[in-house]
């Protein structure tokens, strides 16, 4: 036995019709629109979760961008969310990794000046991180102060991948040196460290992202060689817009023997911290919280609170950056410890409440111009009944009498057939009563 349609009617349609006085379909329009914005309310919620594991390319092992990663994944562990670091040869890698189709990381440490034929648009930045200096050591009775200097020596710059090697290309050829008779050796930090010390190799080019911090400290404190410095470093910051120039004060490796005798000054890029784009919101600022813990300290080369930093040269800085920057962590991040409840209210209030701002004017408003329409209804009925009203006062005939009731008739089917919603029902019944009571007026005055 087939259902009645009112049973087959689904009950949200029906209360809606029953409130309202609607049609099926328009019920069931409003009840689609209710539900869609509920749904994609819910969806947003879900995929706005921040992950509970997040992968970072690093650099070589003893380096100080692994050391860097090793400290930002002991303090995300911390907040519940597991760091995967990715070994790497250096910032070149780390860059080839973010721009692979492949997301296999999702932020790496970058040194300024890799960008050169490569297109960026998939990746920001989260800030400046710390200076990348460059050392160069080198063998020799006494000191030289331009690199042009080293024309025909044989030079460690560093391993493919590196960028200690990419750096040190990029200033030596300005100077003239690209190749022969100056031999370019592409060897990694340990092996261009004990090549220096045997005499095998002549100079060597080092940065933090591929050298151990160990091996830089032993050739400062070497009596055999030498620490260049870039009495030129203005030119060079110049000419290349992501170097900057870092004073390496005196005494600061050794104040007992005055190592070094006198400020060096040295040149370098700084390391940024770089994603994928997309990176979740909530996630970036803390990523930018552990930045300023790990990095936030003075040290050799910086003052304190110096980084992380809003520095752009070639990435982009994240609007998220951008915005923590200006005005730090949100207030409910601040207000609650707890990373993930932080999160689940930021989310809760950020789905739901644009959803509530949709459907609370939506639903106010449909009935006051449902309303509106529904009396404009009740206004022809009663212009209707009033014309009607006014002509059975005067004398009438008998066909004249009984086409007014013909026209009553019409008028109150008319009015039978109005859905109207159950929140005007007193007019509704008073428009009927109102009907009765001319049509007892005609009754009367046809006796």
């Amino acid at each position: 036995m087939e259902k009645p349609k009112r049973e087959q009617t689904p009950r949200m349609v029906a209360i809606i019709s029953d409130t309202f006085g609607l049609s099926t379909m328009m019920a069931s329009f409003a009840a689609f629109f209710v539900v869609l914005v509920a749904v994609l309310a819910v969806v947003w919620f879900v995929k706005s979760a921040p992950p509970h594991t997040l992968t970072i390319s690093s650099g070589r092992p003893g380096s100080s961008l692994e050391r860097y990663a090793e400290a930002y994944k002991k303090i995300l562990a911390t907040h519940g969310i597991e760091l995967k670091i990715l070994p790497s040869g250096g910032s070149e890698e780390n860059l080839e990794r973010l721009l692979s189709e492949q997301p296999s990381v999702e932020v790496g440490f970058v040194q300024g000046g890799l960008s050169a034929g490569r297109n960026l648009d998939r990746l920001v930045s989260l800030g400046s991180v710390a200076y990348e200096p460059l050392w160069i050591f080198y063998r020799g009775q006494t000191e030289i102060g331009r690199l042009s200097q080293l024309q025909g020596e044989r030079i460690a710059v560093g391993a493919v991948g590196s960028g200690s090697r990419a750096l040190a290309l990029t200033v030596l050829q300005p100077n003239g040196i690209t190749g022969m008779p100056t031999v370019l050796l592409d060897v990694d930090a340990e092996k261009a460290a004990k090549g220096l010390k045997d005499g095998s190799i002549d100079a060597i080019f080092l940065t933090g992202d591929s050298a151990q911090s160990q091996t830089v400290r032993e050739l400062l404190r070497s009596t055999d060689v030498h620490l260049f410095s870039f009495t030129q470093s203005d030119a060079y910051t110049r000419r290349f817009d992501f170097l900057n120039r870092i004073a390496l004060p005196e005494g600061s490796i050794d104040l007992g023997r005055d190592m070094p005798s006198h400020e060096v000054t040295l040149i370098g890029p700084t390391v940024e911290l770089v994603a994928r784009k997309g990176l979740n919101s909530a996630l970036s600022d803390l990523l930018i919280e552990v930045a300023r813990e790990v990095h936030g300290k003075a040290g050799l080369l910086q003052r304190r609170g110096e980084f992380p930093a809003p520095i752009e040269h070639e990435f982009k800085l994240s609007d998220d950056a951008q915005r923590y920057y200006k005005s730090g962590r949100g207030f409910i991040y601040r207000a609650i410890g707890s990373f993930w409840l932080a999160s689940l209210v930021n989310r809760l209030l950020v789905a739901f409440v644009p959803a509530l701002l949709l459907i609370i004017p939506a639903v106010r408003f449909f009935p006051s111009a449902y309303r509106w329409t529904v009396q404009v209804r009740f206004f022809r009925c009663y212009r209707r009944l009033l014309r009607l009203d006014q002509e059975a006062s005067a004398p009438l005939s008998a066909e004249q009498h009984k086409a007014l009731i013909e026209r009553l008739d019409e008028i109150e089917a008319s009015v039978n057939a109005l859905r109207v919603p159950a929140y005007l029902a007193d007019q509704y019944y008073g428009l009927r009563g109102h009907i009765t009571f001319v049509r007892d007026r005609l009754v009367s005055s046809a006796d």
